[in-house]
């Protein structure tokens, strides 16, 4: 369509980026188009997305020149970073600098930048309830994109803050979905009390994305929270294992307990969990599973998305 506002999607091919890019492909007479931008446009998935008629366009995140040539003619843009590539919170910090450096450059006139809550607000590096990680974050992944919110603002980037949540494709593809334990029954471990997770579906993350560049400049320096429901890690269980067809329990253990699994990040995620835990109300106050739903009226919940997504969830 002639006069198609292009919105330019970094993590096109990941879980947030390619929601926001179906958003946008779903939509023919909504007056944009996807660009979707890659370090491989070159792979399955990048090719999937040229076959549906989407601009593919290769840049790097650790590169300013080739995001502000992505970013080139474009409307808009959705930026995420993924923390979970690198593990480092320095190295989120600059590539996110380079997005909103880009955008500027560019001359975008609305940014969508995914980010997250400072969680040292809450627990001061002097807080020894937790540990402190890589010399200077709680949350590193939380802390670093947050610590970037001011170079949007401070580059006079018209953006819209963009506070995401936990998605329930973790269950699928970062090992969070129930295991066997040595008694051969089915447990989802988490250390997170009794407090209630915001969970939303990665898909709707996109919609809401997508339904924000739609409203425009009402969105333009606001922050966002989302999510498409707050549920128990007790009630999860109880949803996964009637989806699943076996019992599904809560094995219920300390961040500290967590954070001594052997798996790279799980101190970082403990202290997410944490986080989760201790700090229930202001986290989920700010992600209204209502003003969500006004921006995707068909709002997953996580009882119809683990009876979608079943049989994509590793089980051990």
């Amino acid at each position: 369509m002639a006069g198609e506002k292009i919105i330019a999607v970094t993590g096109a091919t990941g879980a947030q980026g390619g929601g926001v890019v179906r958003a946008i492909l779903a939509d023919k007479s909504g007056g944009f188009k996807a660009r979707a931008i890659t370090r491989k446009p070159d792979s399955d998935k990048a090719k999937a997305l040229a076959g549906q008629g989407v601009e593919v366009v290769a840049a790097d995140l650790d590169d300013e020149k080739s995001l502000e040539k992505a970013f080139a003619g474009a409307y808009g843009a959705y930026c995420v970073t993924n923390f979970w590539e690198h593990f480092s919170g320095e190295k989120e910090y600059v590539q996110a600098t380079n997005l909103a450096k880009a955008a500027k450059a560019a001359g975008i006139q609305h940014a969508i930048w995914s980010t997250f809550e400072d969680t040292r607000k809450w627990v001061p590096l002097t807080d020894n309830r937790m540990p402190t990680l890589q010399g200077k974050y709680k949350v590193a992944h939380f802390d670093a994109k947050a610590e970037a919110n001011e170079v949007f603002t401070k580059l006079g980037v018209p953006t819209t803050f963009l506070l995401t949540t936990f998605y329930w494709e973790n269950l699928i593809y970062f090992g969070m979905g129930p295991k066997k334990g040595p008694d051969g029954k089915y447990a989802m471990t988490y250390p997170m009390g009794n407090a209630k997770l915001a969970g939303i579906a990665a898909e709707d993350i996109g919609k809401a994305a997508y339904a924000i560049f739609k409203k425009g400049k009402e969105y333009v320096g606001k922050t966002v929270g989302i999510a498409g429901e707050m549920l128990t890690i007790d009630q999860m269980a109880s949803i996964a294992g009637k989806a699943l067809g076996f019992p599904v329990a809560y094995n219920k253990v300390t961040a500290a307990q967590f954070r001594s699994f052997a798996f790279p990040g799980a101190d970082d995620i403990g202290n997410m969990f944490q986080i989760y835990d201790e700090f229930e109300k202001p986290f989920s106050t700010i992600r209204s599973v209502d003003a969500t739903r006004a921006l995707v009226p068909g709002l997953t919940t996580f009882e119809k998305w683990i009876a979608a997504n079943k049989t994509r969830i590793p089980l051990e």
